[in-house]
């Protein structure tokens, strides 16, 4: 029979007190990366479940728990917590500790440099995180159990990001085979509906039509609201799809016009606005920038259009379907 996993009230006093000590020395060595002792407790009580459930034919007593508990990498996984809370001093950490192994190791796995710095964009966007689930980001650092080095589990996150990048090199479709294959109107059957057949569908097609304009026009109006730096985010990103990389290097640039911005956002957090930027601040600016589209385009629904938070729901809804596939980024261009 599978062993019982203990939580971390079953745990003894003794246990909960070593926890507790590993805790109050992270925090002396990191105290700016913001992890409170009910999140490092849960990811330490996740570890020890996991080696409980891992022998079936014995019972860890709490010796093995405490025998856990010293080979446990704690600033790592401190580190990993707060990178995953998207705690801005733990990514500037991780960026000096750990950027150029895995630049390093990527180029060393990887065939061309192309499929290198492909798989660098991937991994620190699966290290920050673009899920959502529950409404909450979900961090590829929050898989990270402390068990072995970061750099040991950074590895095999590399190596993965390259089997997928192969996977995908194989299982590219055209437009021209998609149009082949499944028809012309299938493929740009982004506003394409059935005709509504009966009384009753028709006053429900009436009322996703109104939605839906009221939802085209609040995306379009929360776009040409935004500051000129985050609609060059987006553009670049969506748009012109550059990498995280590519938009970095034009940050770094001084005759960009995101530079100007970044200087002054730098010199505000006293921070060098002359180092190098990193693929993961480039995705802390696209978050935020998402974040004041989803206010503004919430905004523009309640104040313009009068809906009620219900509706605002089923506009959200809609949103996620691209509905005005690419006359949605027209409003994105800067002054």
């Amino acid at each position: 029979m599978p062993t019982e996993a203990k939580t971390s009230a079953d745990l003894s006093s003794e246990n909960r007190e070593m926890i507790d000590l590993i805790y109050a020395r992270c925090v002396e060595n990191a105290p700016n990366f913001g992890v409170s002792p009910d999140c490092f407790n849960e990811s330490v009580a996740k570890t020890i479940n996991k080696f409980l459930s891992a022998d079936l034919d014995s019972r860890p007593d709490d010796s093995d728990v405490d025998s856990l508990l010293t080979q446990i990498q704690a600033d790592d996984l401190f580190m990993a917590l707060a990178c995953a809370n998207g705690n801005e001093r733990a990514w500037w950490e991780f960026d000096q500790q750990h950027r150029s192994y895995v630049e390093r190791v990527a180029r060393h796995l990887a065939k061309t440099e192309v499929d290198a710095q492909e798989v660098i964009d991937q991994v620190y966007v699966e290290l920050y995180g673009t899920k959502i689930v529950d409404g909450e980001r979900v961090s590829k650092f929050s898989t990270y159990s402390g068990r072995g080095s970061l750099r040991g589990w950074l590895r095999t996150v590399i190596w993965h990001s390259l089997v997928d990048l192969h996977r995908a090199s194989h299982d590219e479709v055209s437009l021209d085979e998609m149009t082949e294959n499944v028809g012309e109107g299938m493929a740009h059957a982004s506003f394409a509906e059935a005709a509504p057949g009966g009384e009753d569908e028709m006053i429900d097609h009436i009322a996703r039509e109104r939605y839906r304009k009221a939802t085209v026009s609040a995306l379009e109006a929360a776009f040409s609201s935004l500051e000129d730096h985050e609609k060059l985010l987006l553009l670049f990103y969506h748009v012109e799809n550059l990498k995280l990389r590519e938009i970095a290097k034009l940050v770094e640039n001084e005759g960009s016009p995101l530079r100007g911005w970044f200087q002054r956002k730098s010199q505000s957090r006293n921070e060098n606005p002359t180092g190098r930027i990193h693929e993961s601040t480039i995705m802390r600016w696209l978050e935020k920038s998402y974040g004041r589209v989803l206010q503004l385009f919430k905004a523009e629904l309640a104040e313009k259009s009068g809906l009620k938070r219900d509706e605002i729901e089923i506009c959200l809804g809609l949103a996620t379907q691209d509905l005005a596939g690419n006359n949605l980024f027209r409003n994105l261009s800067t002054s």
